[in-house]
């Protein structure tokens, strides 16, 4: 994070949605270089999200995945899980028009 922003800031909120389980929220702030935003956010995004999986984390919360976590979200989730999401898609979204490519493959 710093690397990619060289000044930043982090703000750590606690919430208890599971009743003796802290959900930490992580927001990081830093000022952007102008012309060079999209470079920076994948050099930032990235290592986060990495120590959020490596610590034993979840990347999805309770917010859902989005194309933006879904890199991430491929590494945490089981075969058996994206083989039963599939499966649900198939049958009620036979047309494959809610979210094409946001939480699975996208199909041809």
């Amino acid at each position: 994070m710093k690397e990619a922003c060289a000044r930043w800031h982090d703000h750590v909120p606690l919430h208890a949605r599971v009743p003796g389980r802290p959900a930490p929220y992580y927001t990081f702030i830093a000022p952007g270089r102008a012309g060079a935003e999209l470079e920076q956010w994948p050099r930032s995004k990235r290592p986060a999200s990495e120590a959020i999986l490596a610590s034993g984390g979840t990347i999805t919360h309770h917010h859902a995945v989005g194309r933006l976590h879904r890199s991430s979200w491929e590494q945490e989730r089981s075969p058996l899980f994206e083989a039963a999401l599939s499966a649900a898609k198939d049958k009620l979204d036979p047309s494959n028009i809610l979210n094409p490519g946001c939480l699975l493959p996208s199909k041809p």
